[in-house]
């Protein structure tokens, strides 16, 4: 039965205690991690967020009753325990700070009683994600997790602090906002007092930190909540956290010499990594034609070779076709995997196929200086020899070519890079690769939409030296746009933004908006243009990411309290979930659900 606290406070959390407090006497509590009865004595190692502590009841210092009531202990009852440390009797306990040191009960308190746990409470639980989900809260007792959470809990804490100091001011944004056109879905929220009307929850604040600018803030940031209604993966969820900020009077350079300060003074104090500035940068169209990816990882080689000039004129029609078409042929040389079997092949092409590849050429570099080729029949000794010189092939290496649109090749061949990387171990998680990506497109052309879109949002500044060829040559303007980079994942984002009225118009001329359009959209914030705005930037960080990075863990999930699954559902409270017939009659909603289609249809 559960007793009270009444009379008790606990002095300290389990590993605040140390063989400096030898003969004191301590009130300490937590939950039960594991009983060991020897007879004589109980073991009870106890936990709490901090670590494991280990008690000992004896009957001489425990009482009778006392000892009765340790018996009745099990895994994850919560108790409170009074009793004196001493060294430990046993040996050392090298794996745990107190291993040195237990503490002999004196009085024990069951605070909470527990049925028995679905899964067991220890590091790296290997029980499926699904359970794990479904009893978050019981998962969320994890240490790692636990310490998960709490390193980002001193990232936040370190970003503000920094911020601060900087001259920052935080200031919440509105999370209940209106719909924009373009970028990812927004989750709606119907108003029942504007009937047929909807908010829309923020995918950032982007619109609000460039009107704080306008307002004379100078500089902002805060730490909020994003949405998106998008496909879900390792590194994305549909409710994120955001690190936003925004200044004024500032170019791009401005923006990234605080963020390198600021990612070098957080990395240091929350994980002792000494990140060294000023980072390195790249240009987007650099970044796409050495490593496929406009978020590359740079912690290994195998960067691409455009072969375009050397394949031109040779007799395999599947280069010669791409090149025809506007395309081109490029390659990557996989050290040490000459020797990879056709079935392993073909998975790589299976692989590059759902990347919109039709197919995948390789090329293999015996050690005997001898080729083996998908494609060797059509093509001279000599074209194949001048291929591999061009590629920088060794024996022993695999070649792997991609010839397609440079789209479908970038995209093909980068995916090919990162997943032979884990193939052959390059990929050190102690090592933090950070790099700055800039000078992307401004704009992108939407095969579906059949028009130009922006490849950030149509607030981006574009290069002064690239503004005349908006008209003539739209996909060739180049943004003052930036990106930083971790390791293959964008950690955040931003650009400088347009504060002119004939470049914002002119945007929204481009992007297909009438003039009407724009003013219905983004009406409060052209409006708010007319009255004064300062040159500004920004950029925002996905924090969930950055901790992700530091813990080194696979999925986003594990940095995140209490996370959604795939389909963006949340399996311990099963949300989303029905509501009552009356809240949707007062928010004049009906649902009206595709009928299912049976097996006869």
């Amino acid at each position: 039965m559960a007793e009270s606290m009444r009379g008790l406070k606990r002095s300290h959390r389990c590993t605040e205690v140390s063989s400096a407090d030898i003969g004191s006497t301590v009130t300490v509590m937590g939950w039960v991690q594991r009983r060991r009865n020897l007879g004589s004595l109980i073991f009870i190692d106890l936990r709490d967020r901090s670590g494991l502590l280990q008690i000992v009841f004896d009957e001489n210092s425990v009482g009778s009753d006392g000892f009765a009531k340790a018996e009745t202990l099990r895994s994850e009852y919560v108790i409170a325990v009074v009793g004196k440390i001493q060294k430990r009797s046993a040996a050392v306990n090298e794996n745990l700070k107190t291993g040195d040191i237990e503490v002999i009960a004196e009085s024990l308190r069951i605070l909470s009683e527990s049925d028995t746990p679905p899964f067991h409470i220890e590091e790296n639980s290997q029980t499926k994600d699904e359970i794990r989900l479904k009893y978050r809260y019981l998962d969320l007792r994890r240490p790692d997790l636990q310490r998960n959470l709490m390193l980002r809990s001193k990232v936040a804490y370190l970003m503000r602090d920094f911020m601060a100091k900087e001259g920052f001011i935080e200031i919440e944004t509105p999370v209940l906002t209106k719909s924009t056109p373009e970028g990812a879905r927004d989750y709606l929220v119907p108003s029942r007092v504007h009937p047929g009307s909807f908010y829309a929850l923020p995918q950032s604040p982007q619109l609000f930190k460039q009107l704080l600018m306008c307002s004379g803030y100078d500089r902002y940031f805060q730490i909020t909540k994003c949405f998106r209604d998008e496909d879900l993966r390792a590194d994305r969820q549909p409710e994120f956290t955001q690190a936003d900020m925004e200044l004024s009077f500032v170019d791009v350079d401005d923006v990234l010499d605080v963020n390198e300060r600021l990612l070098k003074y957080v990395f240091k104090e929350a994980i002792g990594v000494d990140v060294q500035i000023p980072l390195p940068r790249m240009t987007w169209q650099d970044a796409m034609n050495r490593y496929g990816s406009d978020k590359p990882d740079t912690r290994f080689g195998m960067e691409l070779h455009d072969v375009s000039e050397v394949v031109k004129d040779c007799g395999f029609g599947v280069f010669t076709g791409a090149l025809e078409n506007g395309g081109s042929v490029r390659g990557i040389a996989v050290p040490g995997k000459a020797s990879m079997g056709r079935k392993q092949i073909d998975k790589l092409v299976d692989l590059a196929k759902t990347y919109g590849a039709k197919g995948l050429a390789y090329l293999c570099v015996n050690e005997d200086g001898t080729y083996k080729s998908s494609f060797a029949k059509f093509m001279t000794e000599e074209e194949l020899a001048a291929l591999v010189e061009a590629m920088e092939g060794k024996p022993g290496d695999l070649l792997l070519f991609a010839a397609d649109k440079n789209k479908v090749v970038w995209a093909v061949l980068g995916a090919l890079r990162l997943h032979m990387a884990k193939e052959l171990n390059l990929l050190d998680p102690n090592q933090y690769n950070f790099l700055w990506v800039t000078e992307f497109p401004l704009l992108e052309w939407s095969d579906e939409e059949n028009r130009y879109m922006a490849m950030h949002h149509p607030f981006t500044m574009p290069m002064e030296e690239d503004w005349d060829k908006i008209d003539s040559e739209p996909g060739a303007v180049r943004a003052k746009a930036y990106d930083i980079v971790l390791n293959g994942t964008e950690l955040g984002g931003g650009s400088v933004r347009i504060h002119q009225d004939d470049i914002q118009e002119k945007m929204f001329e481009v992007l297909g908006f009438t003039k009407e359009r724009a003013w219905d959209q983004f009406g409060f914030l052209l409006s708010a243009f007319k009255y004064g705005v300062p040159p500004h930037a920004g950029l925002a960080y996905g924090l969930d990411r950055m901790v992700m990075h530091m813990v080194h863990a696979d999925s986003i999930r594990d940095v995140i309290a209490f996370p959604k699954v795939k389909d963006a559902s949340c399996l311990m409270t099963e949300a989303p979930g029905t509501v009552d017939e009356k809240q949707l009659e007062e928010l004049g909603l009906a649902i009206n659900l595709p009928e299912e289609t049976t097996e006869e249809e």
